[in-house]
C-alpha cells in the first residue's frame, strides 16, 4: 500500500531538483521516496536551524547556569496531588 504526500515546496527549487533528477536518469518522485527512506532507516539526517533571539539564547544560558548550580529546579514528582501541593 502507498500513501500520498503533498508538499509545499518553492517552484524554482522543485524545477532545479527535477532538472538535475533527469540529468542523473530518475525522476523527482524517485529521489523524494528514496530520500524519505533513508532517512526512516536512519541512513541520512538532516540539521535542522534554529535561529534564536539573544533574549531567547540569554534565558537558555541563564537557565543551564541555574540547573549547573542546582538552583530553580523543582523535585521529581510522584503524584498530581504532590506537585499541586508543592506549587502552592
Amino acid at each position: 500500500m502507498t500513501s500520498q504526500v503533498i508538499v509545499n515546496i518553492d517552484t524554482k527549487l522543485k524545477n532545479r531538483a527535477m532538472k538535475r533528477a533527469k540529468n542523473h536518469g530518475t525522476t523527482l518522485s524517485a529521489v523524494l521516496k528514496s530520500s524519505v527512506a533513508a532517512y526512516a532507516l536512519g541512513e541520512i539526517d538532516f540539521g535542522l536551524k534554529e535561529t534564536l533571539n539573544a533574549k531567547t539564547l540569554r534565558q537558555i544560558e541563564k537557565a543551564e547556569k541555574d540547573f549547573e548550580k542546582g538552583k530553580n529546579i523543582s523535585p521529581a514528582f510522584t503524584s498530581v496531588a504532590h506537585m499541586r501541593k508543592y506549587l502552592r
